[in-house]
């Protein structure tokens, strides 16, 4: 059965007359946390009491990209199981694997071909979430995700942009959707001069599953 997807809806309640990007990602808690991350979903141009409605699947999907430049179709990636990347008769393909993942709570992408790097991409609503690039043959890529997303306020930023360590650092808000069907996302804060207060995210509304 497919999971439900879970509704968001951004408020803007801030007192920001900068106009700025807020952006969501989510860190792959398989890999060491705070690295990089990419920008999952960028909210734009949001103005005071403007609100933005966008969902969050709790499916995902995957597809890896070859050394050529080739990119495979996008997978459905389900926990415990792993994918592949193989030469047949056609070229590189991306396939499920005969062994699992080590762990039924994450899903590896294998780079098994001869010669090669590849790239592993996931995907969740159609915008890349997370990626491991580069990998050698003989080597894998694990992803986990629990029901968090992170969310602040980022300059010049675009949908799928990776962040670095640097970034990650100035954005201090998770919110838990584990349970959760739907929300609001409220953002306070913000304001001219040095009465400016510090952004801040929380949810309102909450229904849960």
């Amino acid at each position: 059965m497919a999971l439900s997807d879970i509704k968001l809806n951004f408020i803007n309640r801030s007192s920001d007359v900068n106009n700025s990007t807020v952006v969501v990602f989510q860190q792959n808690v398989a890999e060491s946390f705070g690295e990089i991350a990419i920008a999952w979903k960028v909210i734009e141009n949001c103005g005071r009491l403007d609100n933005h409605p966008f969902t969050y699947p709790l499916n995902f999907q995957i597809a890896a990209s070859d050394s050529y430049g080739n990119y495979t179709p996008r997978l459905d990636a389900v926990d415990g199981m792993a994918y592949e990347m193989v030469k047949d008769t056609s070229g590189d393909v991306l396939t499920v694997a005969s062994v699992p993942a080590t762990s039924s709570a994450e899903v590896e992408v294998r780079n098994n071909l001869t010669q090669g790097a590849i790239n592993a991409n996931i995907y969740r609503s159609g915008r890349l979430l997370a990626a491991k690039t580069n990998m050698a043959p003989g080597q894998k890529a694990v992803f986990q995700f629990h029901p968090r997303i992170y969310i602040g306020v980022v300059n010049q930023i675009v949908e799928s942009d990776v962040m670095d360590s640097a970034v990650i650092k100035t954005i201090n808000t998770e919110l838990n959707l584990f349970g959760i069907s739907s929300a609001d996302i409220v953002m306070t804060g913000g304001g001219p001069g040095p009465g400016s207060l510090p952004f801040e995210f929380h949810l309102e509304n909450i229904n849960t599953m």
